[in-house]
């Protein structure tokens, strides 16, 4: 992790195991390239059949869509790749709706509490989705697709036809270029040329890919790397932990009560902390307040101070925040020059959730 510059690819996509049987790239695999594939003829929309519920839409259906030119967008609302990517697969839905095309997001959850039907809703709603959202809490879609990434985009042409796919951020303008030539294909003639211009804000504003050397990283055991409390993690039980004098780039620790499971950990009492030392623009954590709802305060520092000028949209410039809710926190927002810093949450309540830190 501290070599002059991540690859790339490390970052473009939210590849994850832990979802049971669905099939998934796992691992070190997760940083794959992103890649694109444009064939003829893929194979026939797979089913949209397995939704456990529909949000702005009646049921849609592959047969019920012949006609039309269909975007797929798998995503997930924790997934920072996939929040980057929407301002695009908006701009497309709203250029586009008129003109023959329906676009849909997916929402195939990774942790169990992304499929809390009131996590997604409020996620639809901030996130300004309004395209029909399937929600594929059985992963039934996602299977249906062989889909093993988030954010992946698949386009379907008029006949039912998948003809290109995409997999992780970017490729905006191939992938619209793609929508444009389908509906030719279609006899649509009233499409205008250009392509969208769009001007993201906060989480969804593009990473800063020049100096993004640390990699998404898991708190829960099932894929927590370069973890550094002495003794290692205490699996499913409350332990005490402390945090080493120092840590590379990369390495992050956990000090005070805490019990760690498979997707995450939760603080056992007030003032449970946690370390990391990292090096990028953006530091983000997906949390959780307290298992009963409750909300936990939180103050964030980096290299011993607030963050001032540093913060992210989440906190203040002292550092302040709260955990109200189950969702993606941006915790630190810098500005150049980046260089290696000792980020630190002290949660000041009992109950967090901590489940994954991603950057940009």
């Amino acid at each position: 992790m501290h070599a002059p510059r991540l690859a790339l690819a490390a970052m473009l996509v939210c590849l994850l195991g832990a979802l049971g049987d669905v099939p998934v790239t796992r691992g070190a695999a997760r940083h794959t390239p992103a890649t694109t594939m444009r064939l003829p003829n893929q194979r026939a929309l797979p089913s949209l059949d397995g939704a456990t519920a529909w949000l702005g839409s009646r049921p849609l259906s592959a047969s019920g869509l012949r006609g039309k030119v269909v975007v797929v967008d798998f995503s997930t609302y924790t997934c920072i790749n996939s929040i980057r990517m929407l301002p695009y697969v908006r701009a497309w839905a709203e250029k586009y709706r008129d003109k023959g095309v329906v676009v849909i997001n997916v929402q195939a959850p990774e942790f169990e509490f992304e499929k809390n039907m009131d996590n997604v809703r409020r996620a639809v709603r901030e996130q300004n989705i309004d395209f029909p959202t399937a929600v594929d809490n059985d992963h039934a879609i996602w299977q249906a697709f062989d889909n093993a990434y988030w954010p992946a985009l698949y386009i379907a042409d008029a006949q039912g036809r998948i003809r290109y796919h995409h997999f992780g951020e970017g490729a905006y303008d191939e992938s619209e270029r793609m929508i444009q030539q389908l509906l030719a294909e279609a006899g649509h003639t009233d499409v205008e040329p250009g392509l969208v211009s769009v001007h993201p804000r906060g989480l969804e504003a593009p990473a800063d890919w020049n100096d993004l050397q640390t990699g998404e990283t898991y708190v829960g055991y099932d894929r927590a790397d370069n973890f550094a409390s002495p003794g290692g993690a205490v699996r499913d039980k409350a332990h005490t932990y402390t945090a080493p004098d120092s840590l590379d780039v990369g390495q992050w620790a956990l000090s005070g009560a805490w019990t760690i499971g498979h997707q995450g950990a939760v603080s056992q009492e007030a003032n449970a902390r946690i370390t990391f030392r990292f090096h990028a623009r953006d530091l983000h954590l997906v949390l959780g307040p307290a298992p009963n709802g409750t909300p936990v305060r939180f103050r964030v520092l980096v290299d011993g101070q607030a963050p001032g000028a540093a913060h992210g949209g989440d906190v203040d410039a002292q550092g302040n925040g709260a955990a109200t809710e189950q969702r993606l926190y941006q915790l630190i927002r810098q500005s150049p020059p980046i260089a290696d810093h000792t980020f630190e949450i002290e949660f000041l309540d009992a109950g967090a959730q901590a489940v994954v830190f991603t950057f940009g």
